[in-house]
């Protein structure tokens, strides 16, 4: 027997060996109940529901646009300590009411440039 024809058997063995492990692979499938939905992430947040936001305005220089400073206050892990951070969001004002130093509220939007994906939804205290 020459090698091309030992190699074509092999070949032909092989697919077909593919295709009842295929076949059997299926029929499991088909008598295994079906597949729970998994949990959602957090299931406290509805899907669709948009972030809502609490800041302090530190920028209003550009025309209908804030910078707003979030201050986020989380407890470590291991240590317990409070551990303090804040991140700037920049957010769209449409008739420019915001000052700085107001503290504010945002929500989330589609995005209205590369940096603004929030709104401003309602001055809460205007700095003194």
């Amino acid at each position: 027997m020459t090698k091309g024809v030992r190699r074509a058997g092999k070949t032909l063995k092989d697919s077909e060996r593919r295709r009842l492990g295929k076949a059997r692979r299926a029929e499991r499938r088909a008598a295994a109940p079906a597949p729970e939905e998994a949990p959602a992430l957090h299931p406290d947040v509805p899907k669709g529901r948009r972030k809502v936001r609490q800041g302090v305005v530190v920028s209003n220089r550009a025309d209908k646009s804030i910078t707003v400073r979030i201050d986020m206050a989380r407890r470590h892990r291991m240590y317990g300590k409070v551990v303090r951070s804040s991140g700037t969001l920049h957010a769209h004002d449409e008739r420019n009411e915001a000052s700085i130093g107001d503290t504010v509220s945002l929500i989330e939007s589609r995005p209205l440039s590369r940096t603004k994906r929030w709104r401003l939804v309602e001055i809460l205290e205007r700095a003194r």
